[in-house]
């Protein structure tokens, strides 16, 4: 019955090369002297490609990759936030940045309250972005970042047969057969949110090893939601004597209104929301 929305990005590359001058050894200046009836000795000739293997036998090797955002890792993750994907990539020895996208859509079914039947939904969507910080160089890290876009919602649609009777905040009314009532109920949150989780696993391992399994535990504010209840139709008093449209039956809105603010508090709840996750990711 309540509609949910739990606050997703790639990042850039650049690959720093280094190359050392070359560098050849002068020739020795010392020569023994030649007499007058003998002849220098001719120089022997090389071999081919000697000198182009002297060349890069002295040359000094290209340091490794690293630096600046120099690998990226993808992986995919479950967590409280639905199913995603996620991109990470260095840019320090200590520091990582990472973005994910969640996704997840759940039916719940049927449910019955206060004799009112709905059909509910969830549907969740939210973009994450986070720093990740190595404190001590190891797999312990802590990560600041934010929902930086969230869609997450959920509703439920439904009514109540008519002829059926139902309550709003401990009031009787009963469905009009001719004109039934019927309604939507919804909850959603803002589509920004700070976040703040720790964890262990680092997706780009400094070891050189290519396979990882983060795992995050923290918080989101998502703040109070916003919700609504919406009635329908034409509703009679609890013997069907009495008929009048919702909008017009004496004291209805004002108890829909209570079952608002009732919903309302229910989903405050949820206004930190815990963030739970793991991950399998590739580094390549």
């Amino acid at each position: 019955m309540l509609k949910h929305s739990y606050a997703v990005t790639g990042l850039l590359a650049v690959f720093l090369l280094a190359a050392a001058p070359l560098s050849r050894a002068l020739p020795e200046t010392g020569a023994e002297p030649v007499g007058p009836l003998m002849e220098a000795p001719s120089p022997s000739p090389a071999e081919p490609g000697t000198a182009e293997r002297a060349v890069y036998r002295d040359r000094p090797a290209l340091p490794a990759r690293g630096g600046l955002l120099s690998h990226v890792a993808v992986g995919a993750k479950v967590s409280s936030l639905g199913i995603g994907i996620i991109l990470a990539r260095p840019i320090g020895g200590r520091f990582d940045v990472s973005g994910a996208a969640d996704f997840f859509h759940y039916n719940t079914g049927s449910l019955t309250t206060n004799g009112v039947h709905y059909q509910g939904h969830v549907s969740l969507t939210s973009a994450e972005a986070h720093l990740d910080w190595y404190p001590w160089g190891r797999s312990f890290h802590i990560s600041p970042g934010a929902l930086v876009y969230t869609n997450n919602h959920a509703w439920a649609t439904g009514g109540v047969p008519g002829g059926d009777t139902f309550s709003l905040n401990n009031t009787n009314y009963m469905s009009s057969p001719t004109d039934p009532v019927h309604g939507d109920a919804q909850v959603a949150f803002r589509h920004f949110a700070p976040m703040l989780t720790v964890g262990w696993g680092n997706p780009i391992p400094r070891s050189g090893r290519r396979w990882s399994i983060p795992f995050e535990m923290g918080f989101a504010y998502v703040g109070d939601p916003t919700t609504k209840l919406n009635f329908a139709g034409t509703v009679c008093n609890s013997t069907g004597t009495y008929c009048e449209p919702v909008t017009q039956y004496p004291g209805f809105q004002s108890n829909l209104d209570t079952e608002r603010q009732n919903l309302q508090k229910h989903a405050n709840v949820v206004r930190i929301l815990p963030v739970i996750s793991i991950g399998y990711m590739y580094r390549f």
